[in-house]
C-alpha cells in the first residue's frame, strides 16, 4: 500500500514537474517572440520616423548630441533622391537598366522628366539628360536632407532692406513663416518641412571699415536672437556669411561656438566675396571650389569632434561664374551641400536662371530663393508658388524667402 502511495506521489511529482517545464518553456518562447517582434518593428519602421527622431536632435540647441544610433537607410535615401530628380518612368517601351545609386547599386527603369510638355521646361525636355541625382557620398545617419525640405526666412535684424527678418517684428515673421510651411506641406506631403531662420551673421559693407575688409560681423546677441527664434518653431539656424575682402577661411572659424551646436548650419554668399580690391556691390563676387571644400572639411571636423548630426552648407549662385571649378566641390558624409539659385525676377527669368546655373552642374542638392518684393518688379506680376517650384527638375530641397 505504501509502495502504491509512493508511486502515485512520484507520478504526481513528475506530472507537476512536467507541467512546470511546459509552462516555463511556453513562457520563454512567448518572451522570445515578443522580443523578436519588437526588433522587427524597430528596424523596419518607416524611414520618416527614423529621420524625424534625429531631426528632433538636430534642432536642439545643446552643444552635443547623443551617440548617433543605427545607420542611414540607403534604400530610402536613394528613392527620395530619385524622387527629387523629378523623373517619371517612361510608360511606353522602357527597358530596365542598372545604374549606380548614391553609393549603392540600384536597379531602375529608364526615366524622363516629369511635366516635360510644360513650356517653362523646354530647355531640358527636348533632350533630357539624367544627370540628377549626382552620385556622391552617403551622409551620416541623422542628415536632414532629403527626408525634409528646409523652408528658410532670410535677413538681418539691423536692416529692413535685407529680408523679412529685419523688416517685420518677430511675431509677424514667425506667423508668415508658419503660413509658408503650411503651403509647402500641402503642396508636397511626402516631404515634411523643417523651418529655418537664415541670419546674415557676416554682412558685406559699402565702407571699408577699420581693417579695410568691407564686412561687418554681427554681435553674439543678434545670433543668439536668431537661435531663440528658431527654437520657438522647432527649427534650425543658418548663418549666412558675406566675406567682402576677407575670406571664408578667416570668417567661418570665428563662428565656431555656434557651429558646434547641432541646430546651426552655414551658408556662403559668393556674390560678396570680392577680389582685387573691388567694393561689394560694384561687381558680382566669386567663390572657388577650394574655398567651399575648405569650409566643408572644417564643418566635417566639427561634426566628428563634437559627435554632431551632419551639417548643411548652402552656396548661393545666380551667375555661372560666381562659383568656379564646380566639379571639384566634394560633399562629405558629415556635410550636405546645397547649390541655391538666389536670383530675382519674373517667374520665367528665375526658372531660366535655375536651369542655367544649377541644373547643368549637379553637386548634391538644389535650392531656390523667392524674393517677396524684387520678384514682383515689372514686368513680373506674380510670385512663384510651391506648386510652380515643385515642377522644376530637380526639385529644390531648400527654399529661401527674402
Amino acid at each position: 500500500m505504501r509502495n502504491r502511495s509512493q508511486a502515485r506521489s512520484h507520478k504526481h511529482a513528475e506530472v507537476t514537474l512536467f507541467s512546470r517545464n511546459i509552462f516555463g518553456t511556453l513562457l520563454v518562447t512567448f518572451a522570445l517572440i515578443v522580443v523578436a517582434l519588437f526588433f522587427i518593428w524597430y528596424f523596419t519602421r518607416t524611414p520618416s520616423l527614423q529621420f524625424d527622431r534625429h531631426v528632433l536632435a538636430a534642432t536642439s540647441s545643446s552643444s552635443t548630441t547623443a551617440n548617433m544610433p543605427l545607420s542611414l537607410d540607403k534604400i530610402a535615401y536613394d528613392k527620395k533622391m530619385f524622387q527629387l530628380a523629378n523623373y517619371a518612368p517612361v510608360r511606353t517601351t522602357a527597358s530596365s537598366s542598372t545604374t549606380k545609386g548614391m553609393g549603392t547599386s540600384t536597379s531602375i527603369v529608364n526615366y524622363m522628366p516629369l511635366l516635360s510638355q510644360d513650356a517653362a521646361f523646354t530647355a531640358t525636355s527636348t533632350n533630357p539628360k539624367q544627370i540628377w541625382p549626382p552620385k556622391t557620398m552617403y551622409p551620416n545617419y541623422g542628415a536632414i536632407l532629403p527626408s525634409h525640405r528646409v523652408i528658410a526666412y532670410y535677413g538681418n535684424f539691423y536692416s529692413k532692406g535685407m529680408g523679412v527678418l529685419g523688416e517685420y517684428s518677430e511675431d509677424i515673421v514667425l506667423a508668415k513663416l508658419q503660413k509658408e510651411i503650411a503651403a509647402w506641406n500641402k503642396a508636397d506631403p511626402t516631404t515634411p518641412v523643417l523651418p529655418a531662420i537664415d541670419y546674415i551673421a557676416v554682412t558685406a559693407q559699402g565702407s571699408a571699415g577699420r581693417d579695410g575688409k568691407y564686412r561687418a560681423r554681427m554681435p553674439d546677441s543678434q545670433i543668439d536672437h536668431a537661435i531663440e527664434m528658431a527654437n520657438k518653431i522647432n527649427g534650425i539656424v543658418i548663418l549666412d556669411v558675406q566675406v567682402g575682402l576677407s575670406t571664408p577661411e578667416i570668417e567661418v572659424p570665428l563662428l565656431e561656438k555656434y557651429l558646434k551646436m547641432p541646430n546651426v548650419h552655414l551658408a556662403l554668399d559668393p556674390e560678396f566675396e570680392m577680389h582685387n580690391g573691388e567694393k561689394p556691390g560694384s561687381v558680382v563676387g566669386v567663390t572657388d571650389a577650394k574655398d567651399i571644400n575648405f569650409v566643408a572639411q572644417y564643418l566635417a571636423k566639427l561634426v566628428r569632434d563634437n559627435n554632431l548630426p551632419p551639417k548643411i552648407l548652402i552656396v548661393h549662385r545666380f551667375k555661372s561664374y560666381m562659383v568656379t571649378s564646380v566639379s571639384k566641390i566634394k560633399p562629405l558624409p558629415e556635410v550636405q551641400i546645397v547649390m541655391d539659385m538666389d536670383g530675382w525676377g519674373s517667374p520665367e527669368r528665375k526658372i531660366d536662371t535655375y536651369q542655367y546655373c544649377i541644373v547643368p552642374q549637379p553637386v548634391q542638392f538644389a535650392g531656390f530663393k523667392i524674393f517677396y518684393k524684387n520678384d514682383l518688379r515689372a514686368p513680373s506680376t506674380r510670385l512663384l508658388t510651391p506648386a510652380d517650384v515643385l515642377k522644376l527638375q530637380p526639385q529644390p530641397i531648400f527654399i529661401q524667402y527674402q
